[in-house]
């Protein structure tokens, strides 16, 4: 039975788009540069600094300034530009009453779940938040993924007995949670391409957080 389940922020608990695209927008402006749609989506789920290098062609050192200017912009309005996801939180509800231990684990910096989740009510849902850091030690996917399990009594032990499930929306999740032996199941409804999941690996992939949970209480 998964009875530590992982949960993505981005794609998955907050349709988090609008500040996230507005934020890089700013920083790009500061650079003379513009984003199409498709472009600001890659943005959504891996480290900043990697988007900007990867969409860009920015040098670490100018992708590093980069992040900063998306910061000057996110704390203060991009941070609230987004809503969680339809039935998200009857589904997080749902697993807790079954007796399911909810945490999350993002690459957004931490204080900024933390406080994403206090403005919308979902604190109380989850028994751990786990972040990114400000300073890089701690940005992709799997390290939050140690560090997250680094705190639970159980953490090594639960994912060798296969007791451990991440849930997210996009490939980094699959493949963060794939390099420390956890199962993926994916959810359809956040940023990822068509196939993005089922590629990367996803033991499943879920239409809606109705059936995230119904897929998780079978399993």
């Amino acid at each position: 039975m998964y009875d530590y389940l992982f949960f993505d922020l981005d794609g998955t608990i907050m349709d988090s788009a609008p500040g996230i695209y507005a934020s890089v927008r700013y920083a790009l402006s500061k650079y003379g540069l513009e984003a199409d749609e498709r472009t600001l989506q890659t943005f959504v789920g891996p480290p900043l600094d990697d988007s900007f290098m990867r969409e860009f062609g920015f040098s670490k050192e100018k992708a590093d300034e980069a992040v900063r200017f998306y910061r000057e912009y996110y704390p203060e309005k991009g941070i609230f530009e987004q809503t969680a996801y339809p039935g998200v939180p009857e589904a997080l509800a749902r697993l807790r009453a079954a007796g399911r231990k909810v945490y999350l684990a993002t690459s957004k910096p931490e204080p900024f779940a933390k406080r994403i989740l206090d403005r919308f009510g979902l604190t109380g849902y989850f028994d751990i938040a786990a972040g990114a850091s400000f300073d890089d030690s701690r940005a992709d996917k799997d390290q939050v993924l140690r560090y997250l399990i680094a705190m639970l009594p159980e953490g090594e032990q639960a994912v060798a007995e296969g007791r451990v499930l991440m849930v997210g929306d996009r490939k980094y999740d699959v493949e963060g949670a794939k390099a420390l032996g956890i199962p993926c199941l994916g959810v359809g409804y956040g940023y990822a391409e068509d196939g993005e999941l089922t590629a990367a690996g996803a033991v499943a992939v879920a239409k809606t957080a109705e059936e995230m949970a119904a897929w998780i209480l079978e399993h």
